[in-house]
């Protein structure tokens, strides 16, 4: 039996992977889990939750997926790809797949863009239809700033533990990405052991990578990573 662990994002749920983990389920026999981190999900409650009990939680559950599967892979979106990471360093899974893995964070030049497009749709009256705006609004106010430091501990914490992953991954990364730039990805591929990896950018995605413009090349990557030996 085959397993798979997708974990999702910094203030997010299951929906960000669901695409692809909707994929996977359609073309595959394996065991698929997407596990809702402390305090995240439809309605964040993300007050008093530390950055370890996000790591517990993941670890507990891969430890759970590896003791009922015989071979294990491991996706990660946004801050569940640096998670993703930090336990492929520690246990035996098969392969890793990296999606918008907020190694940095904040792309400048992209965010501004995308704010322009805000307020132009705010300016025709269209605000409540762009697609960026309702996903981040809600979010903003419903994070307190003291948990945007646990994430950025954790970031600070795992990066200097991607040196120890030398399991094969992938890293996938949109180009037109406002949160995570793409020197994210190219940062993970020198830093990352392994000598079986590769980058693959997708020319019209933003950061929901799963939810994107090039859906279909995103999972023929995955499809042919993770189904070749």
């Amino acid at each position: 039996m085959k397993g798979c662990l997708l974990i999702h994002g910094f203030t997010g749920s299951p929906f960000e992977v669901e695409p692809l983990a909707k994929h996977l389920q359609e073309t595959t026999d394996w065991e698929i889990r997407m596990p809702t981190l402390p305090g995240h999900g439809t309605e964040l409650h993300l007050k008093g939750v530390t950055n370890q009990e996000w790591l517990n939680y993941a670890e507990d559950e891969l430890q759970d997926l590896l003791a009922f599967c015989d071979e294990v892979y491991l996706i990660g979106f946004s801050m569940g790809g640096l998670i993703a990471g930090y336990l492929a360093s520690k246990y035996p899974v098969k392969k890793l797949v990296l999606l918008s893995a907020a190694a940095y964070y904040i792309n400048p030049r992209q965010l501004l863009f995308d704010i322009k497009d805000m307020i132009k749709d705010g300016l025709r009256g269209n605000l409540k239809e762009n697609v960026l705006y309702l996903r981040y609004k809600k979010k903003i106010t419903d994070t307190p700033f003291r948990a945007t430091l646990e994430f950025r501990t954790l970031v600070n914490k795992i990066r200097p533990k991607l040196r120890d992953i030398d399991v094969p991954t992938l890293i996938i990364q949109g180009e037109c990405d406002g949160i995570v730039p793409v020197k994210s990805a190219q940062f993970l591929y020198d830093t990352i052991s392994s000598k079986v990896k590769k980058i693959c950018l997708l020319p019209q995605s933003k950061h929901h990578v799963c939810h994107g413009e090039d859906i279909w090349t995103l999972f023929s990557e995955v499809d042919a990573f993770l189904l070749n030996d």
